[in-house]
């Protein structure tokens, strides 16, 4: 797949794993992104002292991994931040032990970044998928839930939340990281969001027009039991980056333009999925 000479100029991805008493999803993740056959990979597993068996599924892959360790960690952000500080690559990212990976998305991860040098981050397409790891259905053709992600900005992260990308399509450059000072470790839930704004701020990201994970839903996800700690860490988000400081018809306006925005990408995704101009991956639900 990848030339000699494209080896040495692809930048290197280290990509952390956090899990705790994930052994049911934790397996197609790694594989997901051990199977990926990128030359340049840097992968570490930060499990928190799981009980379920994780140890002994990360133990089967640990001659392919830069590092894993299983031990208590003061939180999901903590135990993803310690794997960033024995990374070395350029760029970062991370994927939680329940998402997935879609084939060929490191490939197109670091051409992109080689391609855009002055760049700091980007993201690209997830798909949503549930428990099972089949594709999530509300489409009465049968279309699975998708997104193509979104040029990322301040003023939309600000009065339109995260819609239109999800995290684990999303990359960026260790200097970037660095210099807006990491994750806020005291942030259960929202340290992604808190991250998206600093590097928005700093610069828009760019945008990979092409589906590169899976985002699961399940019922023991974060996103499904912490609903309590997401608004409270959101409304804590929109005071310390200024939502306030604009009217509520100023906010409503801009938030009401990218939902249109919004609804009218994602029938224009369904247009294409069903007319195949989208090819969307599909290995892991047909198995």
């Amino acid at each position: 797949m990848f030339s000699k000479m494209n080896h040495r100029k692809l930048p290197t991805i280290s990509i952390v794993t956090p899990s705790y008493n994930q052994a049911g999803y934790l397996e197609a993740t790694m594989k997901s992104i051990l199977d990926q056959g990128y030359p340049n990979l840097e992968y570490i597993i930060m499990d928190g002292g799981s009980t379920d068996g994780s140890a002994e599924i990360i133990r089967k892959y640990s001659d392919r991994l830069t590092h894993w360790e299983s031990a208590p960690d003061k939180g999901q952000a903590d135990a993803i931040f310690r794997g960033f500080e024995r990374a070395t690559g350029e760029i970062l990212c991370y994927v939680n032990s329940d998402d997935l990976l879609l084939p060929g998305s490191l490939e197109r991860v670091g051409s992109w970044f080689q391609s855009n040098p002055a760049e700091e981050w980007v993201v690209g397409g997830s798909v949503l998928i549930d428990h099972e790891g089949k594709p999530i259905i509300r489409s009465r053709r049968g279309l699975p839930e998708a997104d193509l992600g979104v040029k990322v900005t301040f003023k939309r992260l600000l009065l339109h939340n995260c819609g239109g990308f999800h995290q684990p399509a999303s990359f960026w450059r260790r200097k970037a990281f660095e210099e807006i000072g990491g994750f806020d470790r005291a942030l259960r839930f929202c340290f992604d969001y808190d991250l998206f704004f600093r590097l928005a701020k700093r610069k828009p990201s760019g945008r990979i027009r092409s589906f590169l994970a899976a985002f699961r839903y399940h019922p023991t996800s974060k996103t499904s039991t912490l609903d309590s700690v997401f608004h409270e860490e959101n409304e804590t988000l929109w005071r310390r980056y200024g939502k306030y400081a604009h009217d509520d018809d100023y906010i409503n306006r801009i938030a009401s333009k990218e939902k249109r925005c919004d609804e009218w990408r994602n029938r224009l995704i369904k247009l294409g999925l069903y007319l195949n101009i989208l090819k969307c991956p599909h290995f892991f639900w047909d198995k």
